[in-house]
């Protein structure tokens, strides 16, 4: 399982102009293929008196959904060199789409490859790229006098104390990234001497967003 994933935050969007046709790009982050075709139909609906609307996504932190499409264009000159960018880029959970204002000249095959791939590289250009990583959501229920010294192990690490509640005990609710979640977890056996035992009782994605902590709902 892939533990971080390039991608992008919010939509965004840039434009070029090559010959007068314009080539304006659309940027979406997308979780699912569902979500991918819909956002294509609401920018096919925007743009509905556009000649093309070309996109391409990928979807998953394995690439494991890969779709273009040139919309009309010749073969290869529209979709692929948008893919080609994304996966170039390293991104993740990404659809891009380009839609063409044909502005009466034809371009050939290598000027719409460069026209539809510099539209999308300038909608990237506006974009915020982001680094999601997976974490895991774990409460814990400890004694005060290793409260201290469990939030410094805490610091130390990079994990985030998202809450805390003192009763009886100190029960701190705590996001782990999954690269430090099995250290972490003989840190606080050794500290409790085995009484504790740390538990992934939620899988999630995050990011640091202007010195910010946001929290996906997927990825």
């Amino acid at each position: 399982m892939n533990e971080s994933c390039r991608t992008v935050y919010g939509y965004s969007t840039g434009e070029v102009s090559v010959k007068k046709s314009r080539f304006i790009a659309s940027i979406y982050p997308v979780s699912s293929e569902e979500e991918a075709l819909r956002f294509i139909e609401q920018v096919k609906k925007e743009h509905s008196s556009a000649r093309h609307n070309c996109y391409a996504y990928v979807i998953g932190s394995k690439d494991e959904i890969k779709r273009l499409s040139d919309d009309g264009e010749p073969a290869k000159t529209a979709g692929l060199p948008i893919l080609d960018l994304i996966v170039q880029e390293g991104l993740h959970n990404i659809l891009i789409v380009v839609t063409r204002y044909f502005g009466g000249t034809l371009l050939g095959t290598g000027g719409l490859v460069h026209a539809y791939q510099s539209a999308a590289k300038e909608g990237l250009r506006n974009a915020e790229v982001i680094e999601k990583t997976l974490g895991f959501k774990s409460d814990i229920l400890i004694d005060y006098t290793l409260t201290g010294r469990l939030k410094y192990t805490i610091a130390q690490m990079g994990i985030y104390l998202l809450k805390e509640e003192y009763q009886d005990k100190v029960m701190l609710s705590l996001l782990i990234p999954a690269e430090v979640f099995s250290s972490f977890s003989r840190s606080l056996t050794e500290l409790t001497a085995g009484r504790l035992s740390l538990s992934r009782e939620e899988e999630l994605w995050y990011a640091v967003i202007n010195n910010e902590l946001v929290i996906f709902d997927n990825n």
